[in-house]
C-alpha cells in the first residue's frame, strides 16, 4: 500500500522541503509572466530551472541526521546569498548580451523573485528555514501549509501547461499572473485558518482551566481546513490537539509527557543544543530500552513522528552517555491513517484515535 502522511511522500518531508515540482511551476510562473514576452516560452524553463537553484544543498553530505535536518534550508536559502547571487547572474547577463530586450532592473527583479521566492514558500511550512542566514535567528517556521498542497501547485501548474500548449501570449502571460495571485492568496488564507485554530483551542483549554505556555498549530496534509495544535503547560507536558475550521464543538486533545528530566544528559551536547534552537525547543526525550530518543513534534502527529534522533545510551551504571545521533525508526503510518486526517475536516465524530497512536512513541 502506498505511504501517505505519517508517511506518504515521506521522502519531500524528511528533507523538509516544498516538492520540487511546486519550486518549479512557481520559478517558471514567475520568469514567463515577466520575461515570458520577451523570451517565449524559454522563460518557464529558464525560471523553473532557476528556482531550484537553492536546494542544491541536499548533495551537500553531513555526518549524522541532527546536522543533515539543522543545516538544510541553511545558506542556501539565505535572502541576502540569493539577492547577492541574482545581482550576480543580473551583471553577468547584462555585460554577455547586452543586446537584450529588457532592462536591468526588469531582469534583476525577475530573478530575484524567482530565487527568493522559492526559500519564502519554504518558510510557510512547518520544517524551518534560515531565512536570514547568517544572522543567528531561529529559523522561520509559519506552518501555514503541508509540504504539498495541490490547491496551491494545481493552478499553477496548469498556468506552465497552458503556456507551454499555447506559447507566452498575452493571454498566457495573464493566466499565469492569476495562478501567481491565486496561490499567494492561498498562502495568506492559511495563515489566517492556523491563527484563527491556535485562538479556538488555545481559548477551548482555558475553559477546561488547562494553561498553556506555548502553543502552535501545523498544517494536516493536502489541505489548509484541518490542523494539529501542539502546546506546552508548565508542568512539562504537552497536549496534542486537533481541530477542524468545520468544528463545532470543542477539539479532541491528548496529553502527553515531554519527559524534559531525561533531556538534562544532553545538557552539554552541541549538536542537542543546536536540535533546540532549530526546533524552537519543541522537543520530547523517550528511554527507549538503553537509548535515549529526542523527538522533534513539530512535524508528524501522536505516535507517528517525522524526526527522531537517539542521542544517548544507557552505561552499566545507569547513567546516560551521548552519541553521535542516529535516526531512530518511526511509524509512518499509511493509507488508513491519511483516509481518517481527511475524513476529520468535515466530521468530528469519530474523533481521531490520538491515544491509540500515542503508544507508538515509545517503541
Amino acid at each position: 500500500m502506498a505511504k501517505c502522511y505519517l508517511g506518504f511522500l515521506i521522502d519531500a518531508y524528511d528533507w523538509g522541503t516544498m516538492d520540487s515540482v511546486t519550486q518549479a511551476v512557481l520559478g517558471a510562473g514567475i520568469q514567463g509572466a515577466m520575461l515570458g514576452r520577451f523570451q517565449g516560452r524559454r522563460a518557464l524553463i529558464y525560471g523553473a530551472a532557476l528556482a531550484t537553484v537553492p536546494d542544491l544543498d541536499v548533495l551537500m553530505r553531513y555526518p549524522d541526521p541532527v546536522s543533515l535536518m539543522t543545516y538544510h534550508r541553511g545558506f542556501s536559502h539565505s535572502i541576502f546569498v540569493l539577492t547577492g547571487l541574482a545581482l550576480l547572474l543580473t551583471w553577468l547577463i547584462r555585460k554577455y548580451w547586452p543586446q537584450a530586450p529588457y532592462g536591468g532592473r526588469r531582469l534583476f527583479l525577475t530573478l530575484w523573485l524567482v530565487l527568493v521566492t522559492h526559500p519564502v514558500l519554504d518558510a510557510f511550512t512547518v520544517y524551518g528555514t534560515q531565512l536570514f542566514w547568517p544572522l543567528a535567528a531561529i529559523p522561520e517556521s509559519w506552518s501555514a501549509i503541508f509540504i504539498i498542497d495541490p490547491i496551491y501547485t494545481v493552478p499553477l501548474l496548469l498556468g506552465v501547461v497552458y503556456a507551454i500548449a499555447v506559447g507566452m501570449t498575452s493571454r498566457a502571460r495573464r493566466f499565469l499572473a492569476g495562478a501567481l495571485i491565486f496561490s499567494t492568496a492561498y498562502l495568506g488564507f492559511g495563515l489566517a485558518s492556523r491563527i484563527v485554530t491556535e485562538d479556538r483551542v488555545r481559548d477551548a483549554m482555558q475553559q477546561q482551566g488547562i494553561a498553556v505556555t506555548e502553543l502552535r498549530a501545523v498544517s494536516m496534509p493536502f489541505n489548509t481546513l484541518v490542523w494539529r495544535v501542539i502546546a506546552k503547560t508548565a508542568d512539562g507536558n504537552y497536549y496534542e490537539s486537533v481541530s477542524s475550521l468545520f468544528d463545532r464543538g470543542q477539539p479532541e486533545w491528548l496529553r502527553q509527557p515531554l519527559n524534559l528530566d531525561l533531556g538534562q544528559a544532553l545538557e552539554n551536547v552541541p549538536l542537542h543544543a543546536r536540535l533546540r534552537w532549530f526546533t524552537d525547543n519543541w522537543l520530547r526525550y523517550d528511554a527507549i530500552g538503553d537509548a535515549l530518543v529526542v523527538t522533534d513534534l513539530r512535524m508528524g502527529m501522536a505516535g507517528h513522528y517525522t524526526f527522531r534522533f537517539k542521542m544517548a545510551e544507557r552505561a552499566p551504571d545507569g547513567s546516560w552517555t551521548p552519541v553521535t545521533p542516529s535516526s531512530w525508526p518511526s511509524e509512518r503510518g499509511g493509507w488508513n491513517e491519511l483516509k481518517l486526517v481527511l475524513a476529520r475536516i468535515l466530521h468530528a465524530q469519530p474523533p481521531l484515535p490520538l491515544a491509540e497512536w500515542s503508544e507508538l512513541s515509545t517503541k
